[in-house]
């Protein structure tokens, strides 16, 4: 299978290729907006290829051959931590754009399935109407059949391109999968003591403060290991039996208030390796 992933050399998608690229299945294409410039230990795990993914004639030739795309391809400036308080501006407009070329690209080229990083932001309501409570296994929870309900313009986004994913499928049979993804880090911060750990590295607060504590409860509900979002694309990638259709990307977390497990297991063979509870300590 001939897989185009955007934003290949992020967190995401190194995540993927780090642990699927050596399954015989998959041959990788990776796209993004600049050389990887050290990214990979070693050689890219796949062909590397440098477009931009607001100028449509510039990807379009990339999706020739392709049996499906990934598209995780992010503006800078329109996610991440702090995406609540980011204004509609010029780059969540190019970040639309980009949707629009990858999405007519997939369509041109009769890609087969499309996969596309969606987020947590598309139903952050949830979170932002019961926190802390929803932190500490209150029992409050998204389900499958939460209806959007972003929690900012970030969020907004990520719910229009669910939308433009079903008429993908149900316009241009292209069989498309909204991964509405928790909380992914980079190898160094792959635990859920990763966002904490990271604020006391950058001066935010000190070990053990409420600050501290408070992100670690978050996290070990948010949290989704670099492996277990590797085997739910694995998963979508192989899968044929999916129109449309969102999943959440979240570990097996105890304590999750994404909750599709069930479902994700049922539908796509989705079975999380890892559980936010294991971890009673950041590792040493």
């Amino acid at each position: 299978m001939n897989v185009l992933i955007t934003g290949a050399h992020g967190t995401v998608g190194t995540a993927i290729t780090n642990h699927l690229e050596h399954d015989d299945r998959f041959e990788f294409t990776l796209l993004d907006v600049a050389e990887p410039d050290g990214v990979y230990d070693g050689e890219p795990p796949g062909e590397v290829v440098t477009a931009d993914v607001t100028d449509y004639d510039d990807i379009r030739p990339h999706f020739d051959g392709q049996d499906a795309v990934v598209h995780l391809a992010l503006i800078p400036g329109t996610g991440g931590a702090g995406s609540r308080e980011i204004p509609w501006n010029q780059a969540q407009t190019d970040n639309l754009e980009a949707l629009h070329n990858v999405a007519k690209a997939a369509e041109d080229a009769n890609v087969d399935s499309f996969l596309f990083a969606s987020s947590n932001h598309a139903v952050g309501l949830v979170e932002v109407t019961n926190q802390p409570e929803v932190y500490h296994d209150q029992g409050i929870v998204a389900g499958h059949d939460e209806p959007h309900r972003p929690d900012s313009r970030y969020g907004l986004t990520k719910s229009y391109g669910e939308d433009l994913g079903r008429f993908l499928a149900e316009v241009h049979d292209v069989s498309f999968y909204g991964l509405r993804i928790g909380a992914v880090r980079d190898p160094a911060y792959d635990h859920p003591f990763g966002d904490a750990e990271r604020g006391v590295d950058e001066g935010r607060w000190e070990r053990g403060s409420e600050d501290y504590d408070e992100m670690v409860a978050r996290m070990k509900g948010l949290w989704q290991s670099r492996r277990d979002i590797a085997q739910l694309v694995e998963c979508c990638l192989v899968d044929d039996s999916v129109e449309w259709d969102h999943f959440y990307g979240v570990s097996a977390n105890e304590r999750r208030w994404l909750d599709d497990l069930e479902y994700a297991k049922e539908t796509i063979g989705y079975e999380p390796a890892d559980e936010g509870e294991e971890w009673d300590a950041p590792p040493e």
